[in-house]
């Protein structure tokens, strides 16, 4: 779920505005996963841009205020969040760890970088949300250490089923700043893309992994 209105479309903007989202229905990217893509979006450019950084980290600030009061550790996931995730914890004095996919295979083999927060409130920082099977396995990862994960906050969701579903099961609240939906608002208003290709990237959601644009 989005927290604002107005704050996922100002988000989708800021993100258009600095090309950290790129749309192409007519020149496909092709995902690591083999799936091709009219979207690609890169959060981690915000960190080179401070007046929408901190707006991002302004946004992340208000929802723990407002959902996550209590939290006492704020976890970012490796590697796309840890910028950001340690600009939040910073702006709330609060302990940062982040988490790799998986141990390291040398020195202390951490997955969890920081101290290990066992028996503390933890609330997740992500920067994206496909499928939400990486970011889930950080949570995974905190619940072996007996972490109390609160939720996870995202900068931007593709809202796709698979995503949902494995939220669900796996009981994690999920807030985000924007997701796919405010962003193709936007781009419509705003004349971002032709009015003929909006079709184009709103059948893409319904199916990615078997779409192609021909």
């Amino acid at each position: 779920m989005i927290f604002n209105s107005n704050v996922a479309k100002k988000t989708a903007s800021e993100l258009l505005k600095i090309d950290a989202i790129k749309l192409q229905p007519n020149d496909p990217f092709t995902w690591a996963s083999g799936w091709k893509s009219p979207i690609y979006c890169d959060n981690r450019i915000a960190l080179s841009f401070p007046d929408t950084r901190n707006f991002l980290k302004e946004q992340f600030a208000a929802i723990v205020k407002d959902k996550y009061a209590d939290v006492e550790v704020i976890a970012g996931v490796a590697t796309g969040a840890i910028g950001i995730g340690m600009l939040v914890a910073d702006t709330l004095d609060l302990p940062f760890i982040y988490i790799r996919p998986e141990a390291k295979k040398h020195g202390r083999q951490n997955q969890i970088e920081g101290i290990v927060p066992e028996g503390k409130k933890v609330l997740v920082i992500e920067d994206l949300i496909s499928t939400g099977k990486s970011s889930l396995l950080a949570v995974g990862a905190l619940n072996k250490c007996n972490a109390h994960v609160m939720g996870m906050i995202a900068i931007f969701s593709y809202g796709f089923q698979i995503a949902d579903a494995n939220f669900k099961a796996a009981n994690v609240n999920l807030t985000t700043l924007s997701n796919y939906d405010n962003l193709i608002e936007l781009a419509q208003e705003e004349a971002v893309i032709e009015e003929a290709l909006v079709d184009t990237l709103k059948s893409w959601r319904k199916d990615p992994a078997n779409w192609n644009n021909n």
